[in-house]
């Protein structure tokens, strides 16, 4: 676990310190995608909505997700500006090739629900699948924390367009 940790961060700090050389500071509020097509969004499968059912633990819910095609359970959290991911996720992303050098993007700051500001590593996920609908490109921010919360944020929520969501069902429907 200790040596996993040392792999992401060491891979992070070389990404981060490379891409620093490159583009002047980042922060939560600036990103630069350039290098990868827009945001694209695809329907997969003739269905019009895509209902995708909410699993509620501790008032807290999650939902099924598919990044860069490797299945997680995420929080679905309206109140995240971004997608973001612990260590141990952007580790097994890394370890199953489904991270690339091309994908770290550099350093980011942000502010977590207690207020805290952290530093962590932007990336770009290729790939985010919810139900039978498809998100590309997507900017994401690795928490510098093993045990950090998978957080479905705005920046992939918003790329999906309309959706509702029926409390009494524990599901949300993608028009």
């Amino acid at each position: 676990m200790i040596r996993n940790c040392f792999l992401i961060m060491l891979i992070c700090l070389l990404f981060t310190c490379k891409r620093a050389t490159s583009s002047s500071s980042s922060s939560s509020s600036s990103s630069d995608n350039s290098r990868y097509p827009a945001q694209s969004y695809q329907r997969n499968g003739g269905d019009s909505k895509n209902t995708v059912k909410m699993d509620k633990q501790g008032g807290v819910f999650f939902i099924p997700i598919e990044i860069n095609d490797i299945a997680m359970k995420i929080i679905f959290d309206t109140g995240a500006s971004s997608v973001s991911i612990s260590e141990t996720e952007a580790i097994f992303l890394l370890k199953q090739g489904k991270l690339t050098e091309e994908d770290f993007l550099g350093k980011v700051q942000f502010q977590d629900a207690t207020g805290n500001i952290s530093e962590g590593t932007r990336l770009n996920l290729k790939k985010v699948k919810i139900g039978i609908k498809t998100i590309y490109n997507i900017e994401a921010s690795v928490v510098h924390n093993l045990e950090a919360p998978l957080l479905l944020g705005q920046s992939a929520l918003s790329k999906f367009g309309k959706l509702t969501i029926n409390y009494n069902k524990n599901e949300i429907v993608f028009d």
